[in-house]
């Protein structure tokens, strides 16, 4: 899954595909109307549970993407797409959808930052976030971690090139930034004594 969208939802898997029972043989047992209407009057009970259940699944779903929708704001690319399944009454059923959003950086590290907590906030906020959406959040928080040593190493620079006029010796924040960049020679330890 690439941060690029926040995909289909999976907090329950959507239920399998059933076809209901075969009704006796008889010429005189009417079928299933698919007439595109929600029409349940000539279903088996099993038919009358896969739809119950598949209405249940659809509701579930549009509640999930249009959580991802509200929240993305203008980082939102697209409107909701959803993946459907037909029940034994001829209605399709969304079972899975997904929201694509921007996941660019921003021009500035301000930017990137706010834009970073945009996303985490849109793929955490469906009541009960899918594996996918989790994985989105984290990328967006490693995103924005990036865009604040970023800023924080502006920042020195700009301190820096302060001092620079009032005595200090040039490159100083060139040397700061390497000196965080740059890993310990040794392996820290920590050693307790009790």
């Amino acid at each position: 899954m690439s941060i690029g969208a926040i995909s289909p939802s999976s907090a329950n898997p959507p239920p399998a595909r059933a076809t209901p029972p075969v009704q006796g043989t008889s010429p005189a047992a009417p079928a299933p109307t698919s007439s595109g209407g929600d029409s349940t009057t000539n279903l088996t009970p099993q038919a009358l549970a896969l739809v119950s259940q598949l209405k249940a699944r659809d509701t579930e779903v549009r509640q999930h993407e249009q959580a991802h929708l509200a929240t993305a704001g203008g980082l939102a690319t697209s409107g909701a797409s959803y993946t459907y399944q037909r029940g034994p009454n001829g209605v399709d059923y969304a079972v899975g959808g997904e929201v694509h959003i921007d996941t660019s950086p921003g021009r500035t590290p301000q930017e990137t930052i706010e834009r970073a907590r945009t996303i985490e906030a849109a793929a955490l906020a469906p009541a009960d976030p899918s594996g996918a959406d989790r994985s989105v959040a984290a990328q967006a928080q490693q995103m924005e971690l990036q865009a604040r040593a970023e800023l924080a190493t502006q920042q020195v620079e700009q301190a820096a090139s302060r001092l620079n006029g009032s005595g200090a010796a040039p490159g100083d924040a060139a040397k700061v930034r390497r000196a965080y960049e740059t890993p310990p020679a040794a392996t820290p330890k920590l050693d307790i004594f009790a």
